[in-house]
């Protein structure tokens, strides 16, 4: 297998004794061609031919035999540097002179279009612009880009901010995986109130791990009787960790008979 733009670039460089600070140069920056020579971003062609200028090599040396070269090259890279630096405007704008279709960057210039829309939307909120926020949130489609989920979210919650837009929350995803995980780090730190109350504001409350984590918080209170209402629920998908803990809460609960029965489970 033939290497690629990057690996030709790493190898052109090693052999002309050159870190990868010394290559770069003012041209770009050492995150740039690190991400360049691992395959993560390709160069524009106008950086292609300063760092073949610099390694002494023709530009044909790096490109693959079945390489396609893209028209936005450049746009792309001033579109990337505005938007770090918080120019979402600039950048948005910049991304306007793309040429479509482009194999090369469609996909990354669709999620630095959200990007920058994203960000534009959040400093229109700043400055109280609510009606332009609400015209750019609205314009935004996330379908189909990378971590378009993700971005849906951002966009609903900033569009939540809007007077007078409830209809956002609607189509935000469920919280209760990260509520399920915030609850186990309150247990983890013996905070058995602020897990019992994390686990209470989930949309689904009848899981067997749900009923687990609720048991176990119950149990951190002192109130043994929910405890083990919840734990006998749970016992049958986690009955290593549900088990003794039912016989502790019998026992607290002076239920012997109960306790010795949780006991005798756990020896089998």
């Amino acid at each position: 297998m033939g290497m690629d733009l990057g690996q030709r670039l790493r190898q052109a460089r090693l052999e002309a004794n050159l870190s990868q600070r010394a290559l770069c140069g003012e041209e770009i920056t050492r995150n740039m061609l690190s991400r360049i020579e691992n395959g993560a971003a390709k160069p524009s062609m106008k950086t292609l031919r300063y760092l073949a200028c610099r390694l002494g090599k023709p530009v044909s040396y790096f490109l693959e035999e079945t390489a396609v070269l893209s028209p936005n090259g450049q746009i792309m890279e001033s579109a990337r540097r505005l938007y770090d630096e918080g120019k979402y405007d600039q950048a948005a704008l910049a991304l306007e002179s793309y040429r479509s279709p482009d194999p090369v960057y469609d996909r990354e210039k669709a999620l630095l279009w959200v990007l920058a829309r994203l960000g534009q939307a959040e400093a229109a909120l700043r400055q109280g612009k609510e009606l332009y926020a609400q015209n750019l949130l609205e314009g935004i489609d996330t379908a189909g880009i990378y971590c378009a989920e993700a971005l849906e979210r951002r966009r609903l919650l900033l569009l939540g901010q809007v007077s007078g837009e409830p209809r956002a929350a609607a189509g935000l995803p469920s919280l209760d995986e990260e509520l399920l995980l915030r609850a186990r780090e309150a247990l983890a730190e013996n905070d058995p109130s602020r897990a019992a109350r994390l686990l209470d504001a989930m949309e689904v409350r009848d899981s067997p791990r749900w009923m687990l984590l609720r048991g176990l918080a119950c149990m951190g209170r002192k109130e043994y009787a929910d405890a083990v209402s919840c734990l006998r629920l749970a016992e049958g998908s986690f009955p290593e960790q549900a088990i003794p803990r039912l016989e502790l809460c019998y026992r607290e609960l002076k239920d012997y008979q109960n306790a010795y029965f949780y006991a005798c489970k756990q020896k089998k």
